[in-house]
């Protein structure tokens, strides 16, 4: 019976510090960081909010596919755990900081995230808007149906919303009865009986 284990393999038991020693300097794995997140920042920004509105499974794929692409310009020629640990914390760091500035600085926010993006008025897609930003009328009424919408015509404006999240406000007409909306029609009743 073996044991799997050949007296031929070769196995360095004796140098258990490798894991843990950076095989690139510092500096150099924080540089290389901070460059591939400001390039997917960019690149996400560019791609716009339809990404985040509606993941399709292209989409999901390009994500996938976009970590591991830029896996080796982060870590380079480190394989070492404690330099793959030490670029995921100046990762979190640096979006930690970026999210902090963003909160602080409204132009760097909108820069960021972008601006809401009217999709309906008055019942009317914006053709123009939903193509150049790569939806399908079908996907936004599937989100409009999502949030009560049976009928366009029942939506005063659809936005898009920096965080790919649709909007709606419906006409007058159409919103939904409040408490304060029925308050109101049984003192108006009230008052009409104790008139007669």
């Amino acid at each position: 019976m073996t044991s799997g284990w050949d007296e031929h393999d070769d196995v360095d038991l004796t140098n258990w510090s490798h894991p843990f020693a950076f095989d690139i300097p510092l500096l150099e794995k924080v540089l290389r960081t901070v460059v591939v997140y400001a390039a997917i920042v960019i690149l996400l920004r560019v791609m716009g909010k339809r990404n985040l509105a509606q993941v399709n499974t292209f989409d999901l794929v390009v994500i996938f596919l976009l970590s591991n692409v830029v896996q080796n310009a982060i870590i380079g020629p480190d394989n070492s755990l404690s330099g793959g640990i030490f670029g995921a914390i100046v990762l979190i760091v640096v979006n930690n900081l970026v999210v902090r500035l963003a909160a602080r600085h409204d132009r760097l926010a909108r820069w960021l995230d972008g601006v809401p993006t009217e999709l309906v008025h008055d019942g009317v897609f914006d053709d123009k808007t939903v193509q150049g930003l790569g939806l399908r009328e079908a996907d936004v009424m599937a989100s409009l149906r999502h949030q009560g919408v049976s009928d366009l015509n029942d939506v005063h404006t659809a936005t898009l919303d920096p965080n790919g999240a649709i909007t709606v406000s419906l006409e007058p007409s159409s919103q939904p009865a409040t408490k304060a909306d029925i308050d109101d029609i049984l003192r108006k009743l009230e008052q009409l009986q104790n008139r007669t």
